[in-house]
């Protein structure tokens, strides 16, 4: 199964050692699951880690940063996609369209009321974890 995970995930995975940190674990350590992302959203993911506010130490962003090289299937998003919403969501959306992804997995309240894009289903963090973690 492929998945794009949304930076809000990462961050909290990077911040807490919750589930969405579970869930990373999880997709990395399974070969049945593929981390796919453009390069726009890796850009974004480190981007958001080195904010101050989350003030996350160095050796810690490198290793976030080694973990996308290592773990994340880059991708090349082939159209773009209109997100009245959250224009700067339209990314995740695009990149899960180009992809064919199975799963974009979010805690963003934007993409709320969306469940389904194509073949995408769009799932918070804890439907992920009840329906495919707990299950697996």
């Amino acid at each position: 199964m492929r998945v794009v995970i949304d930076t809000n995930v990462v961050v909290s995975a990077a911040l807490k050692d919750r589930v969405p940190e579970e869930l990373i674990l999880f997709v990395i350590g399974n070969n049945e699951f593929e981390w796919v992302a453009s390069a726009e959203i890796v850009e974004e993911y480190l981007s958001v880690l080195k904010r101050k506010k989350f003030s996350l130490p160095r050796p810690i962003i490198q290793r976030w940063a080694n973990a996308f090289k290592q773990y994340v299937a880059l991708v090349t998003v082939e159209e773009k996609f209109n997100f009245p919403r959250d224009q700067k969501d339209a990314k995740f959306l695009e990149c899960a369209l180009s992809a064919q992804v199975d799963y974009l997995i979010s805690g963003d309240k934007d993409f709320e009321g969306a469940y389904k894009l194509g073949k995408t289903i769009i799932i918070s963090v804890s439907e992920f974890k009840q329906l495919i973690i707990d299950k697996w």
